[in-house]
């Protein structure tokens, strides 16, 4: 064993790699005081309240914000792309309604990039474009193919990312809040959710990325790692939590007796900051808002109340995930699509950093510290026959 504590007698280890610098990136802060989050140097407060989901998705992806021609004949482009091949809707309507949403956007991935493959010589941007525009698509599909017992004729139309989901699925709390209402929260909501620096799915992303394999691979597996509840699905998780309870009352002796019980309470807290999340102020107002629109008197109170033992017991603070599952839950969309809205906005970020990755490219191959069993003295097993 000596030899190899000599050889990590150096080398920082990290459990879960917190704190470890892992490569360069020019796409986005996470934390970094002073600058808290911040897209391509323009922070998400700003981003949030005067920008739509297709500037942003430019940006990250081009390094700059659109022009207004630009942006219209972008959304125009996204839109002209939400057209899936006949191959993918027809593996789409033979994945059973019983499948885990996120298992059909990994499968609509890989189905997509086996019938239009990355072509060699291509930027990456038209691929990125692509992909963007065909993942709510494929969801949608999928959804109401489901939902309505034929293939759906989807109105792309030159709108938005969150018109198209919106004006196709039927969202909304019949009539409350409005449409313009429910597509703008989705809307800013995508912003939010877009990039986030080197967490775990993105970072899946680089590693696939690194070894030169294609664009839909590295976008498939990010969404293989997004399935989690310690990551993505988190927004999933709180819905079902604040869901529990029936009032404010009930909702502080229950979080306290699960505290008590030490179990992990999801949507709270997060690895990158210390005292606050950037992102959820924003979306806690939206969900404030839309309570009001539909009339809540129970959830939004419940999870005030569940905010405030967290902070008052553990020092935590809700993350995007908390407050966003409630703007989307009064929004319309069922909770078991929570986390795949979330693979609709992080697409844009997961492709900016694929292309990041690939203009500066070295496979990411990081070593181990052995912890198994010293050196063992093999002894070849005794052939079969001389037992007989």
């Amino acid at each position: 064993m000596a030899e190899i504590e000599k050889r990590f007698a150096k080398a920082k280890k990290s459990g879960g790699l917190a704190g470890i610098v892992a490569g360069d990136s020019a796409i986005c802060t996470c934390g970094i005081e002073g600058r808290g989050l911040s897209y391509r140097g323009y922070a998400i407060e700003d981003l949030a309240k005067h920008s739509t989901f297709e500037e942003v998705a430019w940006l990250l992806l081009r390094g700059e914000r659109p022009s207004p021609s630009e942006l219209v004949d972008y959304r125009k482009k996204l839109a002209s792309h939400r057209t899936l091949p006949p191959t993918l809707t027809r593996t789409l309507e033979m994945i059973p309604a019983t499948a885990h949403p996120m298992d059909v956007l990994r499968t609509g991935v890989s189905v997509l990039g086996t019938v239009e493959p990355e072509m060699d010589g291509n930027d990456g941007l038209e691929t990125a474009d692509r992909i963007l525009a065909a993942v709510p698509a494929i969801l949608l599909h999928w959804v109401r193919y489901h939902r309505d017992g034929s293939p759906p004729d989807l109105v792309s139309g030159d709108g938005s990312t969150a018109e198209f989901f919106v004006n196709n699925f039927h969202g909304g709390q019949s009539g409350r809040p409005t449409r313009e209402e429910v597509t703008r929260c989705i809307d800013v909501s995508l912003i939010l959710y877009a990039e986030h620096e080197f967490n775990a799915s993105t970072f899946t992303a680089r590693i696939i990325t690194s070894t030169l394999s294609d664009f839909h691979s590295a976008i498939a597996g990010a969404i293989g790692a997004l399935r989690g509840p310690l990551h993505g699905g988190a927004n999933e998780a709180a819905m079902y939590l604040i869901s529990e309870f029936e009032d404010p009352e009930s909702a502080e002796s229950g979080i306290r007796a699960k505290l008590d019980k030490k179990a992990k309470i999801m949507g709270f807290g997060h690895r990158i900051y210390t005292e606050s999340d950037p992102r959820s102020g924003v979306i806690k107002e939206w969900a404030k808002n839309l309570s009001v629109s539909v009339g809540d008197s129970r959830l939004y109170p419940v999870a005030e109340r569940i905010e405030s033992v967290m902070w008052n017991g553990k020092r935590l603070f809700p993350n995007l995930d908390f407050y966003g599952a409630l703007a989307y839950h009064f929004s319309g969309v069922p909770t078991e699509l929570f986390t795949p809205m979330f693979v609709m906005a992080r697409t844009a970020g997961w492709s900016a950093h694929v292309l990041e990755q690939r203009s500066n490219n070295r496979l990411i191959r990081p070593v181990s510290r052995y912890t198994g069993p010293e050196h063992r003295e093999f002894v070849p097993l005794v052939p079969e026959d001389e037992y007989t």
